[in-house]
Formats: C-alpha cells, structure tokens, sequence
C-alpha cells in the first residue's frame, strides 16, 4: 500500500485517539471551555437587554458571534499552541525521525484541532439555545450556511494556525500570540456590532476571517431582520465565501511550505538552544 496512504491512515487513528483524550482531560476541557462558558454566563445576564430598537436583545445578537469567535480564535489558536509546544519538547523531533512521520503528525493534529473545535460549537451553541433562546436554525438554507462558515472557516484559521505555530516558540509565544487575537476579536463586531466602531477600524476587521465567520453564523442564525444593524444591511454571503475562501486558499498554499522548511530545520542542537533560552529566562 501506499506509505502517503499509509501515513494519512495512522495521522487519523492518533489523531482521534489525542481528541478522546482530549476530551476526558479535566485540565484540557477547562481550558476549551472555560472562556466560553464565562462568555455564556455574561450573555445570560444581558439577555432581558435590547440592543438598539431591535426586538433582539444583546445576547442574542452576541451568541452566533461567539460561536464564530470559537471556530476562528481556536481554529487559530489550537493548532498554533500545540506546533509551538511539540518543537519545545521534542515530539516534533520523534515524528520527523519517522518514515512520514511529519505526514502522520500533521493530519493528527488537524483532525485534533478540527474536531475539538466542532465540539466546542456545538456544546456552545446548546448551551446557548438552553439559557439565552432566541436562535434557530430554521430551514435547509439555514443549515447550508452554517455548514459552508463553519468548513471554510475551519480550513482558513487551521491552516493560518500552522503557519503561525511554525514561526513562533514555546509556551511563551503562545501566550504572546493571544494578545492580538484578542485585539482582532475586539474589532470584529464579535460582542458589539462592527457598525458602532470607527470606519477605519471596519476596514481592518473586514481584512481578517475573524469578522466574516462572526457575520455567517449571525446569517444563519438571527432573523433576516436583524441584517439591519450590519454593514451594508445585509448578511454578505458572496463577500463572505469570497474573503473565507481567499483566507483558505493562500494559508493552504503557504502552509506546507512554512511546514516542511520548519521541519527541516528541526534538529537536536535546534531544540537544546531553545531549552537553554527558556532555562535562562526562567533564572
């Protein structure tokens, strides 16, 4: 058999084997949910509060960009964090010794990433349904454009993840990764519609997957009306598979190649000098 094939083949076993873990982990789900669930409890107290003159209150119009928040910050961020820490420790190092190995890394990690992600959506939007109300996904249409955002913006945020997890090092890193992910978030119209920020500043959140995975899962969840308070009035489908689909596209180009030139680098003198540099900052 094909030993491309048969790479693929065990990436996928680990790579569910690492999710069932993952999720029987009491630290990992902490770390998954807790933010969201925090976010949720917010929502819940401002669920009596209208935004506007529109019958939605704030939490509802917040829920479906919470659960775009989740699919891209994680998206982004999951992949990342887990690159950044396997150069640190050496699992990177294990896989590339291995006749395709890097292949069977990688496909374990996406389908890791991807699938907690999946999760995440959904316990988030359950939940959400639970104690906020207000949303459906009332029709095929509805379910179609849930189903598009949510795979487009998992391949553009995955891949832009690997990228970024290829560049930066460590858990510190990581941690510095978060700060502007979270500046993006803020001008995204995630928590407050994009419309009330400065023009310059929805140019800028209209540049990144952030905003448009927000504004599709608001398309399919909120009623029509409420493309009211949206840039232009209206949900942007076309712009939105547009600016996903080039997200993806370009980040799956440049990811294989930030990859292997990451990979080939990777070495035991390459991993010491990174432990070094984190024993002396530690001291």
């Amino acid at each position: 058999m094909n030993p491309t094939i048969n790479a693929i083949r065990a990436g996928l076993v680990r790579g569910r084997i690492e999710l069932r873990q993952l999720m029987t982990n009491g630290t990992d789900l902490i770390g998954q949910f807790g933010t969201p669930i925090i976010a949720l409890v917010v929502l819940f107290l401002l669920r009596n509060k209208e935004y506007g003159g529109s019958e939605l209150s704030i939490a509802e119009l917040a829920l479906p960009s919470l659960i775009g928040t989740v699919i891209a910050f994680n998206g982004i961020f999951a992949i990342a964090n887990v690159l950044a820490l396997d150069r640190e420790d050496g699992t990177l190092l294990r896989a590339k010794s291995l006749p395709n190995g890097m292949i069977g890394y990688f496909v374990a990690k996406i389908t890791t990433a991807a699938a907690s992600v999946a999760v995440q959506v959904i316990v988030v939007f359950a939940l959400g349904m639970l104690i906020i109300g207000g949303l459906s996904l009332d029709g095929a249409g509805a379910w179609f454009t849930f189903a598009w955002v949510l795979v487009l913006g998992l391949l553009a945020t995955l891949a832009v993840g690997a990228i970024l997890g290829s560049i930066i090092e460590g858990s510190r890193g990581s941690f510095l990764l978060t700060m502007p992910l979270m500046a993006l978030v803020a001008i995204s119209g995630i928590f407050y519609p994009i419309t009330g920020l400065p023009g310059w500043l929805q140019g800028v959140g209209q540049v990144f997957p952030v905003y448009w995975v927000g504004l599709g899962m608001r398309s399919a969840l909120l009623p029509d009306d409420a493309a009211a308070i949206e840039i232009g009035e209206s949900w942007r489908h076309v712009e939105t598979a547009g600016v996903l689909g080039v997200w993806a596209i370009l980040s799956l180009m440049i990811a294989p190649v930030v990859l292997r030139r990451m990979a080939r680098h990777e070495s035991g003198s390459s991993m010491a000098q990174r432990r070094d540099k984190a024993m002396q900052r530690a001291f």
